[in-house]
């Protein structure tokens, strides 16, 4: 249920989205990043057909995170209509991600 973006698919898949995206802006060698997966994976589950979330691994897709302006992984940039509109940076809990994702739901 967790998408893969990519360098070639991100304006199609993130900015062209009519949903709410989530983008996790990872690396196979970052800890933090393989710590978060379980969650992202429970909430791609928990919110489907309402938010779509993916992941972009930075080492192979510099475009995104060098446009947004991301300085440390794990980020996760939240989109809604094409925009940019939330980020959060680093490891955090289930109920911060869910805390995000509701305020932009409604």
């Amino acid at each position: 249920m967790v998408q893969t973006f990519t360098d070639d698919n991100f304006e199609s898949e993130v900015l062209g989205s009519d949903k709410l995206t989530i983008v996790d802006l990872w690396a196979e060698w970052c800890g933090p990043c393989k710590m978060m997966n379980p969650v992202i994976e429970e909430l791609a589950r928990e919110y489907e057909g309402r938010a779509v979330i993916g992941k972009l691994d930075v080492d192979n897709n510099p475009k995104a995170p060098t446009e947004y302006n991301v300085r440390g992984i794990p980020t996760f940039l939240f989109f809604k209509n094409g925009q940019l509109v939330d980020r959060i940076v680093g490891a955090r809990s289930k109920q911060d991600f869910v805390a995000k994702i509701n305020a932009h739901l409604s």
